[in-house]
């Protein structure tokens, strides 16, 4: 009887233990993209018993009620608590809106709670892209303090980030941390070759980052970072139109099988009978992604991204035609074209708690086709006839960049180290060409010829080792110390015989530079932070600089010491936060023009510039449904010790130079009619100097935009009024010996469209708790 009673206790007993490990599982993953969120932390309620989510953004636990609750918690994301209720969940997670709570990864290539970056960076969200709209990358660049992102027309542009507006190799663009152009290859328009329907987001790093990123970055560096695969089949489709003959259509599609993640993405554009004649273009860009989870330590990312690229070229607009608001083009047949192809594979393995392994392989190939409108020359004595050239500027590059990071048990330290090489064989190639004028001074039409201006190759090789080391001596402070390695190697191989038209002599040349950064971060409390740091940046001599002279000139690299300091305040319960930085950024050996004593002109490094400013971002949410941000910066960039040309430009400030720039907008989503959303935007342009002998200035402009959408059930339609006000305003002016040139802006354009997003499940509940 006893051996009975025995048994039967005993199967009660492991009944209850049965009943009580209730199996559970799921997925987390991000609300917006739906990729896979890695170690989320997950948290019962009752037990306190937890786990992390694993590559795949997958967990299982085992629970002892159902009428438990979850907590569950990621940097960078509103913490979720959720109900169980059943064995298996899928869980989405929404980003946070608290700029303390913000990740990056362009500060050392590593993902890093942006709070511990001693760096000016910022973040453009999936969720500003996703209600912006933009038409061209400037529409949401220059939302971000210190960032002046000037519009050239169908997509072209040039850029202003801690320096003046100018065509010069001092910004680095990147996708998906690597260099979208080769070094020593430059080109102004390079954000021409980027997938705008294919972002997940954008990191803007304001200031040098040659310390990890190597040369050109010195106003600043943009990393655009690539839509990841969804782990559920998700699809987009959108198209637009304006009143300005401008039509986009924009695909996506993405899903998980298994191991593998795939994601495919893009849009067509084209502008037909725009404001200004000679004005059309059209672009295709794709993306295909594929992500493989090779085991919970080892994943492989390989992307493609293809583009072609074709528009008028048009330039500028004299005084009398920009202020009649004659949008005339003296142009016919002018053109850019761009085709451009990046593939890159990237292995990322987890050896152990302390040590991991990325190996980046990339590829590229680019050519740009052009009969430019800046190359055409008249000739003296027939006022029917000009002369001008078609040519070519290509290249294609192999390169392999390696990062370890190592982390230490002491002083919560971690050393990241890095190799690089990018072998980027180049060619360029111009023929002339003969043009017909009519007696207006249109150019009507050109005559090719067989006659070869410039024909050369450049065979680049850059070579590179960086280290980043970080610790916290003591508790809320960080330091960061990083020093980065760098060997240019040019190559060139003239192809016809040297002289002024056709470039320098066969010759090889190599730069190095030493690129260091020393910064730290400390917290005051968990709402006020500061940072400051020292760092270097470079650019070498770009290809034309060095060989599109009769000899090839002795240079060095520019550089540029900057001198940052700032910090951030959250306040009212985080519903308010102020961002601010102050720099000095002093270049020195800037390449310019110098008049010899014969009379002739060459390349020397004899420029020097001081750049200083501060930059703000303001943003406060007084309600949910309201969010006001004011982003301004006010600069000044001036001339130290500067002579070209036998001009004598020291102690002037720069051209084309605003010492005020300021974006502000206000949101307003009304929470009795959820999926609505209504903006207004607010961008200043200060005037500034159109010559270095600030002989006159340009008074700037002030525009409103104006945008609207609403979503329901996975579509969205969307309003966006570009210039409400209808100003006559210039995007950039510059002066010349023979008078004017003003890039006009847009009239007042209206944009509308509708989408459909279409994935196979819901989200869980509401975007959660804090």
């Amino acid at each position: 009887m006893k051996k009975i009673m025995m048994s039967i206790m005993g199967m009660m007993m492991l009944a209850t233990f049965t009943y009580a490990q209730i199996p559970v599982k799921g997925q987390v993953m991000d609300a917006l993209t739906k990729e896979a969120l890695v170690g989320v932390s997950l948290r019962l309620a009752q037990t306190a018993q937890g786990t992390l989510s694993t590559a795949n953004g997958a967990f299982a636990f085992n629970a002892q009620s159902l009428d438990d609750s979850l907590t569950v918690s990621y940097i960078g994301y509103v913490t979720r608590k959720i109900p169980l209720r059943s064995h298996s969940l899928q869980i989405q997670l929404h980003p946070s809106a608290s700029q303390l709570n913000q990740v990056v990864v362009s500060a050392s290539r590593e993902v890093q709670v942006r709070t511990e970056t001693p760096i000016a960076i910022s973040t453009i969200s999936k969720q500003v892209l996703n209600e912006t709209k933009a038409v061209s990358l400037d529409q949401v660049l220059n939302k971000v303090s210190g960032v002046y992102m000037v519009n050239l027309g169908n997509e072209q542009h040039t850029m202003a980030i801690r320096q003046p507006i100018g065509y010069r190799s001092l910004f680095l663009y990147l996708e998906d941390g690597i260099p979208i152009r080769a070094s020593g290859d430059f080109n102004h328009n390079a954000l021409i070759e980027i997938n705008m329907g294919a972002l997940k987001t954008m990191e803007i790093i304001r200031g040098p980052a040659s310390s990890l990123y190597g040369s050109e970055a010195i106003g600043g560096a943009i990393n655009f970072i690539t839509q990841p695969p969804s782990q559920i089949l998700t699809a987009k489709w959108q198209v637009e139109t304006s009143n300005q003959g401008y039509k986009r259509t924009d695909f996506g599609v993405s899903n998980t099988f298994g191991k593998l993640g795939i994601y495919a993405g893009g849009y067509y554009a084209a502008q037909r009978h725009g404001i200004i004649s000679h004005s059309d273009f059209n672009k295709m860009a794709l993306t295909l992604r594929g992500d493989y989870t090779i085991s919970d330590k080892t994943k492989l990312f390989t992307s493609a991204s293809l583009i072609d690229y074709h528009t008028d070229q048009t330039g500028g607009l004299d005084s009398t035609k920009f202020f009649q608001k004659k949008y005339e083009s003296l142009q016919t047949f002018t053109y850019r074209k761009v085709k451009a192809l990046r593939v890159r594979s990237t292995l990322d393995h987890q050896w152990n708690a302390a040590n991991s392994t990325t190996a980046n392989l990339f590829f590229r190939r680019n050519a740009i086709s052009q009969n430019p409108f800046y190359a055409i020359k008249n000739i003296a004595g027939n006022a029917l006839k000009a002369s001008g050239e078609i040519n070519t500027d290509a290249f294609h590059s192999y390169g392999l960049i390696v990062q370890h990071k190592k982390k230490f048990n002491f002083l919560d330290a971690r050393l990241i180290g890095g190799l690089s090489i990018d072998h980027s064989p180049a060619t360029y190639q111009a023929f002339l060409i003969n043009i017909d004028r009519n007696k207006a001074g249109v150019y009507t039409g050109y005559m090719p010829t067989d006659s070869l201006l410039t024909h050369y190759g450049v065979t680049l090789l850059n070579t590179a080792a960086y280290g980043q080391l970080e610790l916290s001596p003591f508790q809320k402070f960080k330091a960061v110390a990083a020093l980065r390695y760098d060997r240019l190697g040019y190559d060139f191989d003239n192809n016809l015989a040297p002289n002024a038209f056709t470039g320098a002599p066969d010759e090889q040349n190599h730069f190095t530079s030493l690129s260091p950064k020393l910064g730290f971060t400390y917290f005051f409390n968990s709402n006020l932070g500061s940072y400051a740091n020292y760092s270097v940046g470079f650019a070498p001599p770009q290809i034309t600089e060095l060989y599109r002279g009769v000899k090839v000139p002795t240079l060095k690299p520019a550089t540029y010491a900057n001198y940052e300091a700032g910090g951030w305040f959250s306040f009212f319960q985080q519903k308010g936060y102020l961002d601010l930085s102050i720099y000095q950024l002093n270049g020195v050996n800037e390449i310019i023009s110098v008049r010899l004593s014969d009379g002739s002109y060459q390349n020397q490094n004899a420029g020097k510039t001081k750049h200083k400013g501060v930059e703000y971002t303001l943003k406060y949410s007084p309600l949910e449904s309201i969010g006001l941000r004011i982003s301004g910066t006010n600069a000044r960039h001036v001339f130290t010790d500067y002579t070209e040309r036998g001009n004598n430009f020291s102690d002037n400030e720069m051209a084309t130079a605003p010492r005020f720039i300021s974006n502000s907008e206000v949101t307003f989503k009304p929470s009795i009619l959820p999926g609505l959303r209504l903006g207004l935007e607010w961008q200043h342009l200060g005037k500034y100097y159109m010559d270095a002998a600030n002989t006159e200035f340009y008074a700037g402009y002030n525009l409103f935009n104006f945008r609207t959408g609403y979503e329901i059930k996975g579509f969205e339609v969307w309003l966006n009024a570009i210039n409400l006000t209808d100003k006559l305003y210039a995007t950039t002016v510059d002066k010349f010996s023979y008078g004017k040139s003003y890039r006009q802006g847009i009239p007042r354009t209206f944009n509308v469209g509708i989408a459909y997003n279409f994935s196979t499940k819901a989200p869980q509940g509401g975007p959660g708790t804090k």
